[in-house]
């Protein structure tokens, strides 16, 4: 079994993403970060990489009672250890992942670029390590609440954060069902549509918006999530929370 040892992790809890596990250079002062004083190295295919990056499914069992208990978070100058936490890699990339004692990926974390090199370098010229697993049939299902990789790579973290927002604020208006208040977002994200939506269903004006708003991110969108917001306490306070944060580590 390979280690690596005092290993800062920034953990993201309850991620099927991994776009949503940020890289070092969007980790923030207010992250819990820790610091892991060993954590196992296993070298995967890039098929078991990618499933546990972009899932909340069942880690092969295997894998899991390969990594038991061999990992120790450093705290107070006590090594304390962890059922199931170990760095997983195809060779290209890596990610740690803490189970938190279930068979799923509860925690992921990028590691600092330093100590993903050192990952990187350990399994070079080695063959991975070949796991069975069950893969979804049809495929990862992508929602409104969950959307594909296309629509968020490239954004920043707080963009990243504002486009999730403004897609459980649409989600909301779906739910609502209120063709007057479908009406008025469309028009405040394009005027001059004003005209043809007096006739347009719901459903339509819906798919309208949806497909408009969740492609890529610039200060048009910026100005409707905020719109939104305003007035709802709840959306309202994410919406300042993340005015207010900023990235601080620099990669």
């Amino acid at each position: 079994m390979l280690y690596v040892h005092d290993i800062w992790v920034n953990w993201f809890e309850g991620e099927e993403n991994g776009y949503n596990v940020c890289q070092f250079h969007e980790w923030r002062k207010d992250d819990a970060i820790e610091l892991l004083d060993q954590i196992p190295v296993v070298h995967v295919e890039e098929g078991l990489y990618d499933y546990i990056e972009n899932n909340m499914q069942d880690i092969p069992k295997q894998l899991l009672e390969s990594v038991y208990q061999r990992a120790y978070l450093k705290k107070h100058h006590k090594r304390i250890p962890l059922d199931y936490a170990f760095v997983v890699t195809d060779g290209e990339h890596a990610l740690v992942v803490d189970t938190l004692g279930y068979e799923i990926p509860v925690r992921k974390s990028r590691l600092i670029p330093r100590q993903e090199r050192l990952v990187l370098d350990l399994v070079k010229q080695k063959t991975p390590m070949s796991f069975s697993f069950k893969r979804p049939r049809r495929g990862k299902e992508h929602h409104l609440l969950s959307l594909e990789p296309v629509y968020m790579v490239g954004l920043t973290r707080k963009e990243r954060q504002l486009k999730h927002l403004l897609m459980l604020m649409i989600d909301q208006l779906n739910q609502s069902q209120r063709i007057d208040e479908l009406r008025y977002w469309l028009t405040e994200w394009k005027p001059e549509w004003y005209e043809q939506l007096h006739d347009m269903m719901f459903e339509e004006g819906f798919e309208l918006l949806l497909n408009e708003v969740k492609v890529g991110w610039n200060d048009k969108h910026e100005e409707l999530c905020e719109k939104m917001a305003k007035g709802q306490p709840f959306f309202e306070r994410l919406w300042e929370m993340e005015q207010k944060k900023k990235n601080v580590l620099k990669g």
